[in-house]
């Protein structure tokens, strides 16, 4: 029963911000009561093997719906292969200013500038415990926005070593256009040095523990040809496990002309397909499968995930689409695999 048509209206008729809280809210109704099972499509499993990992099916939800991983056995009772939770930085802290959120139903898309609002770490791990979820959880973590840049390796540290034993993967956001500068650290000896550290972190954080989480880096639809080569070549040097392409674009092209297309933030949905696809596509052809990449943005159809997958992803990740589709998006692309 897809009733998601009929509320769509409903919730689109409120701002932004409060139809995302209430959307989540409704869906954990839905889940403590059961009626999720009535309600959501029917999802057969079509197991993949990512990362070392075993992912109940291929689509994921990306990170930023669930920020303090307050609602992650609800959404993932959508039928989800995994769930992405995050960005969550070390320290609480609230976020930009509102209005944050932009809804541009015309082009099916989304301008966000949320600057990374979320409890703090501490808050999400023990909300992670009381969840009971035991599917593939991703954990994504960032800097707090006033931490200098000169010092944001240690932000990622502390959120490497907090979440390790929590996560089924954890992925570094050096991408959003939503914390100040955050997207140098992309750029050249700075992306080094992180995924130098991290990486060397990472197999300490094995030893002491006896098993070993992946690491994933995401990384901005807004890269040439060079740097994301660049990024490929440091992917492959400092054997990082996956790279999710990609988070949202600072670019208005494909937008121009709307009276929202001047909004400060990053841009998500249908105008970010393309973009996505490209560096899904470059990092392929770099990659040579040695390396897997998890595809993100401009996911609303079965064609757009098909296409995503043909040109080098192994896994796919939907939230505007979520938006806009409702949860039928998840069971129509696994349907179609």
């Amino acid at each position: 029963m897809n009733l998601y048509p009929l509320l769509r209206p409903l919730l689109f008729s409120l701002d932004p911000e409060t139809a995302h809280e209430v959307t989540l809210k409704l869906l954990n109704l839905a889940h403590i009561s059961g009626l999720g099972k009535l309600l959501y499509p029917t999802i057969d499993d079509k197991p993949v093997q990512v990362m070392g990992l075993c992912f109940k099916n291929p689509v994921g939800l990306a990170a930023g719906l669930d920020k303090n991983g307050d609602y992650i056995a609800a959404l993932a009772a959508l039928g989800f292969g995994f769930v992405e939770i995050g960005t969550v930085t070390p320290r609480p802290q609230p976020g930009n200013p509102k209005p944050r959120l932009f809804r541009l139903p015309e082009h099916k898309a989304i301008i966000n500038r949320m600057g990374f609002n979320n409890l703090g770490l501490d808050y999400l791990l023990n909300r992670v415990k009381q969840s009971g979820y035991d599917g593939i959880l991703g954990i994504n973590i960032g800097k707090n926005f006033d931490t200098p840049m000169e010092q944001a390796v240690d932000d990622y540290l502390t959120g490497l070593r907090k979440a390790y034993t929590s996560a089924s993967y954890i992925t570094i956001n050096v991408s959003s256009p939503n914390t100040k500068n955050l997207r140098q650290l992309q750029q050249g000896d700075e992306i080094k040095a992180l995924m130098s550290a991290l990486k060397e972190e990472q197999l300490r954080l094995e030893q002491e523990h006896g098993f070993y989480v992946p690491l994933a880096l995401k990384i901005a639809p807004d890269l040439t040809d060079d740097e994301i080569g660049h990024i490929a070549g440091l992917l492959l040097e400092f054997e990082i496990d996956g790279v999710i392409a990609t988070n949202t674009t600072i670019a208005r092209d494909k937008i121009a002309g709307h009276p929202l297309a001047q909004e400060a933030g990053g841009l998500s949905g249908a105008p970010v397909k393309d973009a996505s696809t490209r560096v899904v596509r470059v990092l392929a052809a770099q990659l040579q499968g040695k390396v897997p990449i998890i595809a993100a943005g401009g996911i609303l159809s079965v064609d757009d995930a098909q296409e995503k997958l043909t040109v080098g992803a192994s896994l796919v990740q939907v939230y505007s689409g979520l938006i806009y589709r409702g949860p039928q998006l998840i069971a129509d692309i696994v349907k179609s695999l």
